[in-house]
């Protein structure tokens, strides 16, 4: 909000330094009318001084623009790499012989990150996945259901992939949806009530 108000006080000063310095330049080509040369002097000032100002106005418009694809690179970096965390953990979890409660808090975790940064879509299958994860990892484990695992992580993975190349152009999900999903997800355990 104060950047904002900054911003405006500057805008009207500009504008009113502006103003004031046409008129001075309009005064000042009239009063010179009769003296040789002076009016071009004038016009010559009054371009310089117009030049500068439209300078100005593009640099700044491109100012914003290079801070936007800045913020957008940033964001690209942490969808990937909270991407990265949440396969890295997948494949941890399907190399051990026993995962613990542990590994299923990791993976409660990233839900929290991927509520943040990714697309519906990405979210959607996600909640499908753990779905599946929660049904055959009963026994602490992924033995014998490695198949049903690579088919539920693939579409997953055809989903973030989708996300991090941009394909997906639809609405996101609204804060009330979010909250429900984070909060569903805070309150379930993936594995079944067998410990």
């Amino acid at each position: 909000m104060n950047e904002n108000i900054k911003n405006m006080t500057y805008l009207v000063l500009s504008l009113l330094t502006l103003v004031a310095g046409y008129a001075f330049l309009r005064y000042a080509y009239n009063a010179t009318d009769s003296f040789p040369f002076t009016q071009e002097i004038v016009l010559i000032i009054l371009g310089t001084v117009a030049t500068l100002f439209i300078t100005a106005l593009l640099l700044n418009k491109q100012t914003s623009v290079e801070i936007q694809k800045e913020q957008d690179i940033r964001y690209l970096d942490l969808k990937m790499s909270t991407y990265q965390q949440l396969l890295d953990v997948i494949e941890e979890m399907s190399l051990l012989e026993r995962f613990t409660n542990k590994d299923i808090i990791r993976l409660q975790f990233i839900t929290h990150k991927l509520s943040v940064i990714a697309a519906p879509e990405v979210i959607d299958e996600y909640q499908s996945f753990l779905k599946v994860l929660g049904d055959i990892s009963g026994d602490h484990s992924f033995s014998g259901d490695m198949e049903v695992l690579h088919r539920a992580l693939s579409n997953l993975t055809i989903m973030i992939r989708n996300d991090i190349l941009g394909e997906y152009k639809t609405e996101s999900y609204s804060e009330s949806k979010v909250t429900e999903m984070i909060r569903g997800n805070s309150k379930e355990s993936l594995l079944n009530k067998e410990n």
